[in-house]
């Protein structure tokens, strides 16, 4: 019965006219900032390919979660998605829990993973250390007096100071600011110690030398930049691996045929030379995956986000 009831849906319904009319991309931040450059290159590419008008609409507000209630609600008919981050899609909810207006679980499907973006740890240039392992020895001679700045509580870069704490069995003091600029000029001042920041964010602080970068965030250097050391290049810290990551997703009840047409498409445009080149300048490791093996990918990544939160009691402001 399930097979008749299948093949006696309309065309459309099961989408085999998709895309019909113009797609729009929403994007849960500002414009101007790395995730509106990464929907904007990937809206490049598919309106080659799917032959359709794509479009990219900012919402930004309450840590990405205006935007992704937003398309949780939409339609689900493929013509609304969501390019969204670990925050809004797997952190929040292990944060914010009852507050939210939705559930991502529930609420949206994931159709493909876009890129991993690991963070880069930085310093002013005149910090004591240049290593992790010259951090730790330092931060255990002054316990408690070390600053870490990110752009809000609860995102990656709060849980990836967390988790660098955990592992070093150090003491730092958090100071949650509203966005990457505000962090690096008061980093490159030496008012706060430490930050975490997006490659792409950190690029021009970094060639002008008003910071230095002391390891980034993945379990493995990023091919975008080989010459920083990965934390986990210090025996001490040899677990050590948390990274952001962005992803489509669509309301939940999209129909499959469309979600399978949007992941194939997603993941030829991510073999695409140009593409990759342009991901990687934005700090990105572009990922072509699955629908399942992104489902498996969430999971994975939302048990180690539950634990450092756990661990951490991490709290809304």
């Amino acid at each position: 019965m399930l097979c008749t009831t299948a093949l006696a849906l309309p065309a459309a319904a099961q989408g085999s006219d998709y895309p019909a009319k113009p797609i729009t991309i929403v994007v849960p931040f500002s414009a101007g900032g790395g995730v509106d450059a990464m929907a904007r290159l990937l809206a490049e590419k598919l309106r080659v390919s799917l032959k359709q008008t794509v479009l990219v609409d900012n919402k930004p507000g309450a840590s990405g979660m205006v935007g992704a209630a937003f398309v949780s609600k939409a339609p689900a008919d493929g013509y609304t998605l969501l390019l969204g981050s670990a925050g809004e899609t797997a952190i929040n909810p292990l944060v914010y829990k009852s507050r939210m207006q939705y559930q991502p679980e529930r609420d949206l499907a994931p159709i493909a993973l876009l890129s991993r973006v690991p963070n880069v740890l930085l310093a002013n240039p005149n910090f004591p250390a240049n290593n992790i392992a010259e951090l730790a020895a330092y931060a255990a001679k002054h316990p408690g007096k070390l600053s870490y700045a990110t752009s809000g509580v609860g995102n990656p870069q709060h849980l990836n100071g967390e988790l660098l704490q955990s592992i070093l069995n150090i003491k730092m003091q958090h100071v949650p600011y509203k966005g990457a600029s505000g962090q690096l000029v008061d980093v490159a001042s030496g008012t706060v110690d430490l930050t975490f920041v997006s490659y792409a964010g950190a690029a021009a602080f970094l060639k002008g030398g008003r910071v230095k970068a002391l390891a980034v965030t993945s379990a493995q250097r990023a091919s975008f930049a080989p010459d920083i050391p990965a934390i986990a290049e210090t025996p001490a810290a040899k677990a050590y691996d948390l990274e952001n990551w962005f992803g489509v997703f669509a309301p939940a009840k999209t129909p499959a045929a469309i979600q399978t047409r949007l992941n194939a498409s997603i993941a030829a445009a991510l073999k695409d030379p140009d593409l990759v080149k342009r991901l990687r300048e934005q700090g990105g490791e572009p990922e072509p995956t699955t629908q399942a093996q992104f489902r498996e990918f969430i999971g994975r990544e939302t048990t180690k986000y539950a634990r450092i939160v756990a661990a951490a009691n991490i709290t809304p402001e």
